[in-house]
């Protein structure tokens, strides 16, 4: 039996929301980053003068979500999320602090979704509706219809790839572009 790595899942996703967002923070219409994982490092070495190498690092702390920055002048943090089920998101695709962190930006006042790429379609879930699910449902997953239902479906185009602030005018706005 194969052994099963998950370390590069998501990445297709973050290459295209990473593509955006150096379109968007391009044209000054949002500043909106990656954030690092927090790493500490536990051992150097030094092959030659002029580099260095880490040998062992370990995270040093749990992350909250993927991105964040400034949108319309309000704080905006979300998350990537792919799925490779037809018909429901995992609930455990959401970590328990990534929850609470939800809920505090909520309570903040702050735009908070994820980012859900599933049957080769890309959706903006409200953090909101996430809580509310949650609070609402002993369910172990969000079914696709709820993610159609109360989702924002984000369209592509060339650039940006993912058009995904036409989508959060939309949801939080009330207004396309």
């Amino acid at each position: 039996m194969k052994n099963k790595s998950f370390s590069n899942r998501g990445m297709f996703l973050e290459n295209i929301i990473n593509e955006s967002n150096t379109y968007y923070n391009g044209i000054e219409k949002c500043l909106i980053f990656k954030k690092p994982t927090p790493v500490k490092v536990l051992n150097v070495t030094y092959p030659n003068n002029n580099s260095h190498l880490i040998d062992k690092a370990v995270y040093s702390s749990i992350s909250t979500l993927d991105y964040n920055g400034i949108y319309r002048e309000k704080y905006i943090e979300f998350d990537a999320k792919e799925c490779h089920s037809k018909t429901s998101f995992p609930l455990s695709n959401i970590k328990n602090h990534q929850l609470l962190h939800i809920k505090s930006v909520i309570k903040q006042k702050g735009i908070v979704f994820l980012i859900i790429y599933m049957n080769n379609e890309f959706y903006l879930l409200k953090g909101n509706d996430i809580i509310e699910y949650i609070n609402n449902s002993d369910k172990k997953s969000i079914g696709f219809e709820y993610i159609k239902e109360k989702g924002y479906k984000i369209k592509e185009s060339y650039l940006p790839r993912l058009k995904y602030l036409d989508t959060v005018d939309e949801a939080y706005f009330k207004e396309t572009v």
